[in-house]
């Protein structure tokens, strides 16, 4: 590493923890990987306010406590917390984040650890740290990733939005989609860059199907589809079940595996459950839990198809790891899913809600012969080693005296 490289300080509330190990790992991924090449520490903000703590007798999951300090790979994690109040207020999360990582962020700047922040999500992650910036004389670059077409809609916070964009020296968005809402909001296209995410191969291969398969106690028979993601309303996990019964009449050996659990969004697994239950499939359906990234593969080796019937996605990492396993992918026509899932050759995009459109593309998906190789192929073209180069790059411009 050069040691005249730019310290590069990643500000993002949604990053994996040892209480939430499955959080924000997108952003770990991508980010961790720019650590190969640049210096690089992590602020992670955690909201808080007083009493939440009883709370979590009625939501076990609600905002589970962090350390105020983790080491992740040899990088230095920071979890200071800010005042924030569950479901009100949110006009004001931005400047209160801003206040809770001040302390930290100023010691990392008298450390001369700190030439830049990277901001992941524009609110309010990204307007508390051009705040940081105009505070700290630190220039400040924000990734847009998926909730920006939300809060762009939103009457209270379109404005904060638009002023962490205006602030920021440079944006990027995971997707071509995302950087339409920064133009929209009247960013020009000299200060926006689409660099997507990518896909770690160290950690995603193609293996043996028999192997994976006798692990889940599945049959070499079974028809597998997969689905990963955190378990709330917007992933669609619902909008897959609710087509297993007609697909259950072309295919009786069909199996699905759920791989995910509780988030910041929520945990609506109880609902699942009951859906399961009410049409019957408890012997089609398995909830795996959340599991570690690293042991996605082997889970995503023994299906056949990659379905996730989402409502939003910025750039949805997980379709880009299936296919690096040989797995095509059936998903909606909405955020930056079009820019992932380029061509048939890969899987399919069907209209969000359309349930008929979704069961067929998922009966075409189950008996089409895919070609493997360059499923797999377009994953390998997709890795973090290309994305990052792009990354780092800009970095140093940005930096650059």
């Amino acid at each position: 590493m050069d040691t005249h490289s730019p310290h590069i300080l990643v500000f993002s509330s949604l990053f994996p923890s040892q209480a939430q190990p499955t959080a924000g790992v997108f952003v770990r991924e991508r980010m961790f990987n720019v650590a190969k090449h640049l210096p690089l520490c992590v602020v992670s903000p955690k909201p808080w306010f007083p009493l939440q703590g009883l709370l979590r007798l009625i939501k076990p999951h609600f905002r589970p406590e962090t350390n105020r300090y983790e080491e992740q790979a040899a990088v230095d994690v920071f979890q200071p917390r800010y005042l924030s109040f569950p479901g009100v207020l949110k006009r004001f999360d931005g400047v209160l984040m801003a206040l809770g990582a001040w302390r930290s962020v100023r010691r990392l700047q008298k450390q001369g650890r700190v030439q830049l922040i990277d901001a992941h999500f524009a609110y309010p992650d990204g307007y508390a740290a051009t705040l940081l910036g105009k505070w700290l004389n630190l220039p400040v670059t924000i990734t847009l990733r998926g909730t920006e077409h939300r809060h762009s809609r939103d009457r209270t916070l379109r404005q904060p939005l638009h002023k962490a964009l205006q602030r920021a020296v440079h944006v990027f968005g995971v997707s071509e989609d995302l950087c339409d809402v920064a133009r929209r909001l009247g960013l020009p296209n000299s200060k926006l860059q689409v660099v997507g995410n990518g896909v770690d191969l160290t950690k995603f291969s193609l293996t043996e199907k028999p192997l994976a398969r006798s692990a889940l106690g599945l049959d070499s028979s079974d028809v597998v589809l997969v689905s990963v993601g955190g378990l709330v309303e917007r992933k669609g996990f619902h909008r897959v079940i609710e087509v297993l019964p007609e697909l259950l009449k072309q295919f009786a050996n069909l199996r699905l595996l759920i791989v995910g659990g509780a988030t910041a969004e929520g945990n609506n697994r109880a609902q699942l459950e009951q859906q399961v239950k009410d049409l019957g499939l408890q012997r089609q359906v398995q909830f795996l839990g959340p599991r570690p990234h690293d042991q996605l593969a082997p889970i995503l080796s023994a299906a056949d198809v990659f379905v996730l019937a989402t409502g939003n996605e910025g750039w949805a990492n997980v379709f880009l790891e299936a296919m690096a396993c040989g797995l095509p992918v059936v998903s909606t026509q909405v955020g930056g899913n079009k820019e992932v899932v380029t061509s048939d050759d890969y899987g399919f995009l069907v209209p969000f809600g359309d349930s008929a459109a979704l069961c067929t593309a998922l009966a075409t998906a189950i008996q089409k012969q895919w070609d493997t190789r360059a499923i797999v192929a377009y994953a390998q073209n997709n890795s973090w080693e290309h994305r990052v180069k792009t990354l780092v790059q800009k970095f140093k411009e940005l930096t650059h005296d």
